[in-house]
């Protein structure tokens, strides 16, 4: 079986034999049904091949869908003029940078079908009506990773300020060009609201939460056992696992992205096909990039990382974004690293968390270097004698561990040091593989940190500036242990004391029971 990683060319694929899974049913419906459509997904999820196929059907190229559900969908084939921009091409560091990617495309376009404007915007719209005028037939627009010069400036306010106004005239035409235009369809990772696309465009149908379409990008449960069975089989035999085992591994690692409420889970793509390619698991989509620009916002913002998994958020704060001078949550979700778990229809509110392993153990081990010298050079042994402390019941080592490598941390700290240092720890853990929970409510109270193991539980108070004594002492009175002393693990008590000034641990005290 060839395994089209990488290939985002639909007539590629195709003429070279890669495996395709079939979503050309949804793509006629779509050409059918409406014109104006807008669909966000995380990198790495399909998005340009979408396009690329949609590209090859309004070009009339039906060889390129024997054996497809297009082929007996489709009576006319229709060859129309297709204006494909690509805007994943190009690094936008600049206005200029821009206005070339647009220039270049233009240009192509012009050499078929001529053109007469002398702005990009008006180009565009001179463009559009030549291509009608000279072919008799409405023009199609496909526009691939719409918002990648927006992502790439969002903390250069005045470089994103350019690119808007750019994108709000050029986008426009959709608008204005209306009796030209057959079919529109763009693709990206957010939604700006402020570009026109979005803020004129009354009739534009987004598709991101529509859950006739939410497995239009991706691979679902049941288009993996249809397409990629033998390819499980060989995962197997490989890893010396059962199917089952394997077929258990893929979901845990790479499935549970869901993009509207009670819609079926999606596995990423990418590192699926990776992982049945090279019969080995690994975290393909995570190493593909990652959010530097975020994780920075996170410290200097103090943010309280256990949100990321507990805050509840509408669907404005899904769908739309500008900046991050509020919440960085719609950039987390929007880029992949959340998705919907829950949804609580009586107050239209979304419960967010990481889709699969391969997010939350790539993001949190992404996370470590910025909070600990953990995932730095020569702390390969650090982690697997602190895991086999945690592991084994060893609380005096594995602190010891944590107090020595805060010790020889060199960065300062932003925001409170409370904060900080349950961040600090709640990266160690999660990062570690260890169920980990943070400001954990009871009906006392809100313990700072649990991590439990199979044979262990840890209930630890951090305070700063204050005797552990105390801190041990508040996990006695509010009875935070109790809800783990039934279950036969054994429980530990860990009261710890941070120091503002030396920013480490002065002193912990811990009982066992």
């Amino acid at each position: 079986m060839k395994y089209p990683i990488g290939i985002q060319s639909f007539e590629s694929l195709r003429e070279d034999g890669y495996m395709y899974v079939d979503k050309t049913a949804q793509i006629y419906k779509l050409a059918h049904t409406g014109r104006y459509y807008f669909l966000s997904r995380p990198r790495r999820f399909g998005k340009s091949l979408l396009i690329s196929t949609m590209k090859a059907y309004f070009q009339g190229k039906e060889k390129l869908f024997s054996g497809l559900a297009l082929e007996q969908l489709e009576n006319e084939w229709t060859q129309y003029p297709v204006l494909h921009l690509d805007l994943n091409t190009g690094r936008y560091d600049s206005k200029e940078n821009l206005e070339y990617v647009l220039d270049d495309a233009l240009s192509e376009w012009e050499s078929i079908y001529g053109s007469t404007g002398k702005t990009l915007d008006l180009r565009f719209k001179d463009v559009v009506r030549s291509a009608y005028e000279k072919t008799g037939q409405k023009v199609v627009i496909l526009v691939d990773e719409y918002d990648k010069p927006m992502l790439e400036a969002i903390n250069d306010k005045e470089l994103q300020e350019q690119y808007r106004r750019t994108l709000k005239a050029f986008y426009s035409v959709l608008k204005t060009q209306d009796s030209y235009i057959r079919f529109a369809f763009l693709t990206g990772v957010t939604k700006f609201s402020k570009v026109s696309i979005f803020s004129d465009l009354n009739n534009l149908e987004d598709l991101t939460m529509n859950p006739d379409y939410g497995d239009i990008c991706g691979i679902s449960e049941k288009e993996l056992h249809a397409y990629f069975e033998d390819s499980i089989k060989r995962l197997a035999e490989a890893n010396s696992m059962t199917y089952e085992q394997a077929c258990a591994k893929l979901k845990e690692l790479y499935d549970g992205y869901h993009f509207a409420p009670d819609t079926v889970g999606m596995y990423n793509p990418f590192s699926l096909l990776n992982t049945l390619k090279t019969r080995r698991f690994g975290d393909y989509w995570f190493q593909t990039g990652t959010p530097t620009s975020l994780v920075n916002w996170l410290r200097e913002n103090d943010y309280d990382l256990n949100k990321l998994q507990t805050q509840d958020v509408t669907v404005d704060v899904l769908n739309e974004v500008e900046t991050m001078d509020r919440t960085p949550i719609t950039f987390f979700y929007q880029s992949g690293y959340l998705t919907i778990t829950d949804y609580e229809a009586e107050f239209d509110t979304y419960h967010l968390g990481f889709p699969n392993r391969e997010v939350e153990k790539g993001f949190t081990s992404f996370l470590a270097p910025y909070y600990t010298k953990i995932g730095r050079a020569g702390s390969d042994f650090f982690v697997k004698d602190f895991v086999n402390d945690v592991r084994q019941g060893r609380p005096e080592d594995f602190i010891a561990r944590l107090q020595a490598m805060l010790d020889d941390s060199d960065y300062r700290i932003a925001g409170t040091f409370e904060k900080y240092f349950q961040n600090t720890l709640y990266v160690v853990f999660k990062m570690m593989g260890f169920y980990t929970q943070v400001e954990r409510a009871t009906s006392q109270g809100r313990i700072d940190v649990v991590v439990q193991t199979k044979d262990y539980v840890y209930v630890m108070e951090l305070k700063v500036d204050t005797p552990a004594e105390e801190a041990l002492a508040q996990i006695e009175t509010k009875g935070y242990a109790l809800p783990y002393s039934a279950d036969g693990r054994k429980v530990f008590k860990i009261g710890v004391n941070f120091s503002s000034e030396t920013r480490s641990i002065a002193e912990w005290q811990c009982k066992g029971e």
